[in-house]
C-alpha cells in the first residue's frame, strides 16, 4: 500500500466500516449529518485538495471553498467529473440533491443552487466525509 486509501496498483481502496470513526460511518454510510458549525473544515483556510475519507477520491479544491454561513464547508465547484454523483433526495419532507462520492458512493452532503458565480452552486459538505491533503 502506498497510503491508507491506495492499493499497490494505484486503484482506490474503500475503507472497511471499522476503519472509520463512528461519526464518519454514520455520515458516509448511514447518510446522517454533522451539526452545523462543528466540523473540522468549516473555518479551514488551508490550501489543498479535499478527498473522500472513505476511499481517497479527490473531490474539491480549496480554491473553490467559500464561507456560505451555512455551518458546513461549502464549495462552488467539484474538482472533476469523476468526483461526485448527484441523486434526488426527498427525505425529511424536503426536495434536495444529495452528493455522493462517485468512486465509493459515500454520502458527502447536498448541493444547492444558491451559490456564488461562476457556477451558482453551493456544495454543502460534511467535514467528517472529507480529508484535506495540503499542498506543499
Amino acid at each position: 500500500m502506498t497510503d491508507n486509501n491506495q492499493s499497490d496498483n494505484g486503484s482506490l481502496r474503500i475503507k472497511a466500516p471499522d476503519e472509520l470513526t463512528p461519526e464518519q460511518f454514520s455520515i458516509c454510510r448511514l447518510k446522517s449529518t454533522e451539526p452545523p458549525f462543528t466540523g473540522k473544515y468549516v473555518d479551514c483556510k488551508s490550501d489543498g485538495i479535499y478527498h473522500c475519507v472513505c476511499c481517497g477520491n479527490a473531490l474539491f479544491d480549496s480554491k473553490t471553498k467559500y464561507d456560505s454561513g451555512s455551518g458546513w464547508p461549502s464549495f462552488w465547484q467539484v474538482l472533476s467529473e469523476n468526483s461526485v454523483a448527484e441523486h434526488a433526495d426527498i427525505t425529511h419532507g424536503m426536495r434536495r440533491v444529495e452528493v455522493t462520492c462517485k468512486a465509493c458512493d459515500a454520502h458527502l452532503g447536498h448541493v444547492f443552487t444558491d451559490g456564488p458565480a461562476p457556477t451558482g452552486l453551493r456544495y454543502c459538505i460534511n467535514s467528517a466525509a472529507l480529508h484535506l491533503q495540503e499542498r506543499a
